[in-house]
């Protein structure tokens, strides 16, 4: 329970500094195509676990 409370918690902040963070090292090192491809799947994968680790209400 403590895990899941701690991803709960962290997952929001560590895409808000990873996502600025990559794709404008990608783009430096490797041009815009794949700091395009990168945001896409940082995107995408930081919603997954957004959405996975999210705490909805019961409805009992």
């Amino acid at each position: 329970m403590q895990l899941k409370r701690f991803l709960v918690a962290a997952t929001p902040l560590m895409g808000a500094i990873a996502f600025p963070l990559a794709v404008p090292l990608v783009m430096r090192s490797a041009g815009l195509p794949l700091a395009v491809l990168t945001a896409v799947v940082l995107g995408v994968l930081w919603f997954a676990v957004m959405l996975l680790s999210a705490e909805m209400p019961s409805h009992d």
